[in-house]
């Protein structure tokens, strides 16, 4: 098959290759289906951006795409690349701007058709306890550069010692919630300067705090694991280590442009500006990420403590009657130094994940033990209008993806198009005829992320499911969304 010039060859049903050739170390393979590519996947940037990272020195067996896939900055969006240890690099365009982006799931004992009327005021009390929107600051007091290197270097431990969540929470996400080797001393003044004010804040753009209704069970066994069931009012956080971390990428791409010569590389993109991993510049660029990870992590972990606030404070219910717990907190734009077998051996590398989430089997010990008869908890949320799903990783992960999966819907117009699309329709009132209350900062905000504006998430979930990358396990509907 052909697209805008680009030859791709079938591999399967939903896997399609892109053959190494010229500069290419290795092969680029790309997740997405007949039916996605029929429907209208034109975007030939971002495939020519898979056959680029597979330029990357030192990349192993694939540069990789997810069926979100959709163009970014040097990396697709939706891309997955494995750089060894000893020729490798890092590159901050496979991590993205908005270091450890993620989303976070928790459930309550709440039925939504028996709190259905309070849904308006509900969303508005979030809307006010949860500062949204460019450069949105205030949700906590502004921090000392004192505290806030506690945070670059905690993570959500750092929550949990001002009384912002629970050892409970600290244990379902990601990591714990912190990258040990996080080095706060490699983050900028800028930086610091960004991220004073902003931790517990949810930003703009494609960022979210959304209620949903868990509409559909898959996989009943792993939903009663992770404390779901039918009707069931659940929380969805979506944010990222906002002004810090975009800052921290700004900075370090910047020196990596610098270096690129330095060490001989010649790559296709000034945008996969990298430098090898166990350099003094790949070592800075790891542990700055790693403190803004941490952040993230940290922010995520302020705004779901405000959250159950105001559920708690909306339905007049103790933290008993209410049963606010997380489920999982994912990152999905990061780059971590992990094991994966490789050529019939098992060899650390470091895996970047831009716009993708991990994915990791039952029985994996990086994950909850509660979990491990299950696989990882992976949050796709889709779009403000239609479904997100919660799928679990597998073992096929593991051979195939470096333990990856998608992150979401992935963009079907620019912002550009969307605000277009979006003249002369009232979206607020299209919502709402869906039985979706929304408040955001603008409606431009709102045209932006309008539904139209992504692929259909289902399409992307299926992929993963028909491959055995991750299996779905629950549909949720949105009710209730928060916008920047």
């Amino acid at each position: 098959m052909n697209i805008s010039g680009i030859e791709l060859l079938k591999v399967r049903e939903n896997l399609w290759e892109i053959p190494a050739s010229g500069k290419m170390k290795v092969p680029g393979r790309i997740y997405i289906s007949q039916e996605m590519i029929e429907k209208g996947f034109k975007d030939s940037e971002a495939l020519k951006q898979v056959a680029n990272v597979a330029q990357l020195p030192g990349i192993e067996k694939y540069s990789l795409a997810m069926p979100d896939i959709h163009w970014g900055y040097g990396f697709p969006i939706g891309g997955v690349a494995a750089t060894n240890l000893n020729e490798g690099v890092v590159s901050p365009g496979g991590v993205g701007y908005d270091i450890n982006c993620g989303v976070r799931l928790a459930t309550t004992n709440l039925e939504y058709n028996s709190v259905k009327k309070r849904t308006g005021k509900l969303v508005e009390k979030l809307f006010k306890a949860v500062p949204t929107g460019v450069g949105a600051s205030g949700a906590i007091k502004r921090l000392s550069t004192g505290e806030l290197k506690k945070v670059l270097s905690k993570g959500s431990a750092w929550a949990l010692e001002n009384d912002l969540g629970t050892s409970e929470d600290v244990s379902f996400t990601e990591e714990s919630g912190t990258l040990r080797n996080a080095d706060s001393n490699s983050v900028s003044k800028r930086a610091y300067e960004r991220g004073a004010d902003q931790v517990g804040t949810l930003g703009s753009g494609n960022h979210f705090l959304e209620v949903d209704v868990v509409e559909e069970i898959f996989n009943a066994e792993a939903a009663e694991i992770f404390g779901m069931f039918l009707g069931q009012v659940v929380i969805q956080i979506h944010t990222g280590s906002r002004g810090l971390g975009y800052q921290v990428c700004d900075d370090y791409l910047k020196i990596l442009l610098q270096v690129s010569s330095k060490y001989g590389f010649n790559l296709p993109d000034r945008q996969l500006a990298c430098a090898p991993i166990k350099s003094q510049e790949g070592q800075d660029y790891l542990s700055a990420m790693q403190a803004a990870a941490n952040f993230a992590w940290n922010n995520r972990q302020v705004i779901m403590h405000l959250t159950k606030k105001v559920f708690k404070d909306t339905f007049n219910q103790s933290d008993s009657e209410l049963g606010f717990n997380l489920v999982y907190d994912v990152c999905h734009n990061i780059a971590k130094i992990e094991k994966h077998k490789i050529n019939g051996g098992e060899k650390e590398v470091c895996v970047h994940r831009k716009g993708a989430t991990r994915a990791f089997p039952s029985g994996s010990k990086l994950i909850p033990e509660k979990y491990r008869s299950v696989g990882q908890p992976v949050l796709i949320p889709g779009d403000m209008g239609r479904n997100s799903y919660v799928a679990v990783g597998t073992e096929k992960a593991m051979e195939e993806t470096f333990g990856s999966s998608c992150h979401g819907a992935g963009r079907n117009l620019s912002r550009k198009k969307a605000m277009k699309n979006a003249k002369g329709r009232n979206l607020i009132e299209e919502l709402k005829q869906k039985g979706i209350v929304i408040q955001a900062k603008g409606y431009r905000t709102i045209a932006e992320e309008m539904p139209d504006a992504y692929k259909d998430v289902l399409d992307v979930v299926n992929v993963m499911h028909t491959e055995g990358i991750t299996k779905k396990v629950a549909k949720l509907r949105p009710v209730g969304v928060i916008k920047g």
